[in-house]
């Protein structure tokens, strides 16, 4: 049985980008591997409590428990010290994977205010995208009133895609809406 994003992918996306990048062979079409979810804290080496309701965030969010990460160095310019929690991050793969994107390509993005598209820039060279969220209210699954304070977090997609022009059309085939620049 297949997540209705996965269906999406193979009913639509694959044939679409055979005939366009005239693949010979279905497993030439790349396809999607993983989704990290990274979430930078600051004050999170000063604040438990901070560090413990965005774990819980990401948490809901994603619907796996995220790695708090870890300062490598000491750096006494923003009072850090090796060890100290600086972050957290977590990485879907198969059906969590396709079950976050679906919600938000469908749900999450459209929900931005003033939402023109996302920035079809924002690839590294490799057809990986990596999108940055201003608040987290824009999932669904975040109530306003549970908050205490506003964050972002970075979304990365990581695709078997060759080329950035690869990964512009299979996130463009699966719904992903970009600016039109």
């Amino acid at each position: 049985m297949l997540t209705p994003f996965a269906e999406v992918y193979a009913k639509q996306a694959v044939p679409k980008l055979m005939e366009q990048f005239k693949y010979t062979n279905i497993h030439q079409v790349p396809k999607f591997e993983k989704v990290v979810i990274n979430r930078g804290l600051g004050e999170a080496a000063q604040n438990a409590k901070s560090l413990e309701a965005s774990l819980n965030e990401i948490a809901t969010i994603a619907g796996q428990k995220p790695v708090v990460t870890r300062a490598k160095k000491a750096i006494a310019g923003f009072k850090l010290r090796q060890g100290m929690p600086v972050g957290m991050m977590v990485t879907l793969r198969r059906d969590k994977m396709n079950n976050f994107l679906d919600r938000l390509i469908n749900f999450s993005l459209p929900r931005i205010r003033d939402f023109r598209g996302v920035s079809p820039k924002s690839f590294d060279g490799r057809g990986n995208y990596t999108l940055g969220v201003r608040e987290q209210l824009i999932f669904p699954e975040i109530s306003y009133d549970s908050i205490e304070q506003i964050r972002g977090l970075d979304i990365s997609i990581i695709t078997t895609a060759n080329t950035d022009e690869e990964g512009r059309a299979l996130l463009k085939a699966v719904g992903m809406p970009f600016r039109e620049s």
